[in-house]
């Protein structure tokens, strides 16, 4: 199951990816700090790395912004299609989290969106 999944925006497209201040839960730790690399593995075992920031003052809505333009333009991505974040335990070490991220199209049926499908690109 998803920890987080979200409908892209413009914004998501063009700039950076804006997420809900609940999603803020399952991303990594900024530990005293307001930004914080992490990596994530797409489905083609690519892993890409995503810069996760909070303002230094005021709301602490996260945003993902370094890394994320070139996921959206490695996977072709438009406004309406969905990226899930998933956080995993690595089995090789002790309750080490890792990330998966997953992109899905948008498909329509005469205008009307009829569900989503998996995009699976290769590495870059």
């Amino acid at each position: 199951m998803a920890e987080f999944s979200k409908l892209l925006t413009k914004t998501d497209i063009r700039k950076r990816f804006s997420l809900p201040t609940k999603c803020f839960k399952p991303l990594p730790s900024l530990k005293g700090s307001h930004v914080r690399d992490f990596p994530a593995i797409d489905e083609s075992g690519f892993v890409w790395t995503f810069q996760c920031s909070t303002r230094k003052k005021g709301h602490p809505k996260p945003v993902l912004s370094k890394g994320w333009l070139a996921f959206v333009r490695h996977k072709e991505l438009k406004v309406g299609d969905r990226v899930k974040f998933f956080k995993e335990k690595d089995q090789s070490g002790p309750a080490t989290p890792f990330y998966r991220v997953e992109a899905e199209k948008e498909i329509k049926i005469f205008g009307v969106i009829f569900g989503y499908s998996p995009i699976v690109a290769p590495s870059p």
